[in-house]
């Protein structure tokens, strides 16, 4: 299976995304494959599942914009912004998240290993409230 091909069938998995499509995981993910993001580290469909279910419970209107991939064998890179709204508080500001992914297909063109890398200090602590003010205060002094 082309690669390229696959990790733009990937891609568009993820910019499609939806709480209805969730479901649909195993057309893209082997069933004991692993991902790992700053906050979680799981292995299997329903543990993938269930983090991308959270998300829709979590925020308002989630969804991934791919913006660059490299595929080298195997192996591909996908960057991408992660758009959504607070449920709680600024509900009105478009939040984006900017980072990146790696991850591994099978023979038969499944991810078997997902690992998102982001920095949750800046791209999302920062946009709390009074976590946020705390972060920036921390940043500032680290850069002085």
């Amino acid at each position: 299976m082309d690669k390229r091909q696959t990790t733009q069938k990937l891609a568009t998995f993820f910019e499609t995304l939806s709480p209805q499509s969730v479901t649909q995981l195993n057309t893209v993910y082997h069933a004991q494959a692993t991902f790992k993001d700053p906050f979680n580290e799981v292995q299997g469909l329903p543990e993938i599942e269930r983090i991308f279910r959270h998300m829709y419970v979590a925020l308002e209107q989630p969804h991934f914009v791919v913006t660059g991939q490299v595929v080298d064998g195997s192996q591909a890179f996908l960057t991408w912004e992660f758009r959504f709204r607070f449920k709680r508080f600024d509900t009105a500001t478009l939040q984006a998240v900017r980072g990146a992914s790696h991850v591994v297909f099978n023979e038969q063109g499944l991810v078997t290993m997902h690992r998102d890398y982001w920095d949750a200090a800046e791209e999302l602590y920062e946009k709390l409230p009074v976590l946020g003010g705390v972060m920036r205060w921390l940043k500032k002094r680290a850069n002085s």
